[in-house]
């Protein structure tokens, strides 16, 4: 159901990107591309989705996205800050208008008291700002973590898309 929905969202997202005449761009960790595939999975995707980063480790968020490495120890890579600078840099190394950000913690391994299995960080980024920030902490497994946070990140950016606020 959740793949379904994931689809039925993509291509109201296409449209919505269409009319819009943007491109977008994904800086993916925990999700290590599953937005980017759901989204290409739609023909003739390239006219409106720009490229996609999957940066999983701090090594590749700093140097693709130029993540400060200071806000990686800081803060850690599941964390606000860095989704921020995740969001900013892929829509910086990009010919996209929009940027979309995921990071974090998908399991089955890696929670923290602070940060438990599910604690996802999201942010969305437009003409050089952040205007989207959210965290969640989704339950179930990795397969279920990582879809929860596919729909509810593109959900998010088809809802700033749709009601004109980028």
């Amino acid at each position: 159901m959740t793949h379904t929905m994931i689809q039925d969202t993509c291509l109201q997202l296409a449209n919505a990107l269409i009319k819009n005449h943007f491109r977008i761009a994904l800086a993916e960790s925990c999700t290590g591309g599953l937005v980017c595939q759901h989204l290409t999975n739609i023909p003739g995707s390239s006219v409106w989705f720009d490229r996609g980063f999957i940066t999983y480790s701090n090594e590749s968020k700093i140097e693709l996205l130029k993540v400060d490495q200071n806000t990686l120890l800081k803060f850690g890579a599941v964390s606000q800050e860095v989704a921020s600078e995740m969001a900013l840099g892929a829509l910086h190394k990009s010919q996209a208008q929009i940027a979309l950000s995921i990071t974090g913690v998908a399991g089955p391994s890696g929670g923290s008291i602070d940060k438990p299995v599910g604690t996802v960080f999201f942010a969305i980024a437009h003409q050089n700002k952040i205007i989207f920030n959210a965290s969640k902490v989704f339950p179930g497994s990795r397969e279920n973590i990582r879809e929860s946070s596919c729909l509810f990140a593109l959900n998010q950016v088809l809802a700033l898309t749709l009601n004109s606020q980028v």
